[in-house]
C-alpha cells in the first residue's frame, strides 16, 4: 500500500483538496485499496476546523465530498508512517523539514514537482482563486498517480526528444 500525506499551512484549503482529488482519482480507477491518502497542516491555528467553504464548494462542483474532514497537524512520526509527504509550496516544505528534522529518505516533495514544475500552488485563502488552485492540484495529482502506476512503478521519467531522461521527484534514490 502506498501512503501519501498532503500538507499545507492550515489543512483547510490546498492539502484537503489534494487529498480528496487523489482519492477520487484512485476510486475512479478502482485502485483505492492500493493507497492510503490523508492530509495535515504544518500550523495549529485551524486544527479541528472543517474544510474551507471555497474548497468544499469547488470539490462539490465535481461531485467530490469532503464530509467529516477536519484539520489535523502533521507530526514528526508521520515521516516514518508515510511513503510520500507532499507540500504545496516552499514554505510548507521548510516547515515540514522543521517538523520532521530532515528528509534522509527523500520522501518530501512539492506537489507540482511531479508535473515537472518548481512552482508553488497558490493558497486560495489569500488569493480567493480556488479555480487556479484546483487546476494546479489536478495537474500535480494526475502526474503523481501516473508516475506511481508506471511499469515498473519507479522510476518515473519524462523525456523530451532533445533531452536526456529526467527522473521525476518520486524516482529519487531512497538511500
Amino acid at each position: 500500500m502506498i501512503k501519501i500525506l498532503f500538507i499545507c499551512h492550515g489543512n483547510i484549503c490546498r492539502s484537503p483538496m489534494a487529498e480528496f482529488v487523489l482519492k477520487d482519482m484512485v476510486k475512479t480507477k478502482n485502485i483505492q485499496d492500493q493507497f492510503f491518502i490523508a492530509s495535515a497542516a504544518t500550523s495549529t491555528e485551524e486544527i479541528g476546523n472543517p474544510v474551507h467553504y471555497g474548497t468544499r464548494d469547488k470539490l462539490a462542483h465535481y461531485g467530490i465530498s469532503v464530509a467529516g474532514k477536519t484539520a489535523v497537524r502533521m507530526k514528526k512520526q508521520d515521516y516514518e508512517a508515510y511513503d510520500y509527504l507532499i507540500g504545496m509550496d516552499s514554505a510548507n516544505i521548510r516547515n515540514m523539514l522543521r517538523i520532521t528534522g530532515g528528509d534522509p529518505s527523500h520522501k518530501i516533495y512539492k506537489l507540482l514537482e511531479f508535473a515537472g514544475s518548481a512552482r508553488d500552488i497558490a493558497d486560495p485563502w489569500y488569493t480567493g482563486n480556488f479555480d487556479a488552485t484546483y487546476e494546479d492540484i489536478v495537474e500535480g495529482c494526475e502526474a503523481l498517480l501516473q508516475g506511481l502506476q508506471s511499469t515498473p512503478p519507479s522510476p518515473c521519467k519524462t523525456k523530451k526528444p532533445d533531452e536526456k531522461e529526467k527522473k521525476l521527484p518520486h524516482s529519487k534514490s531512497k538511500n
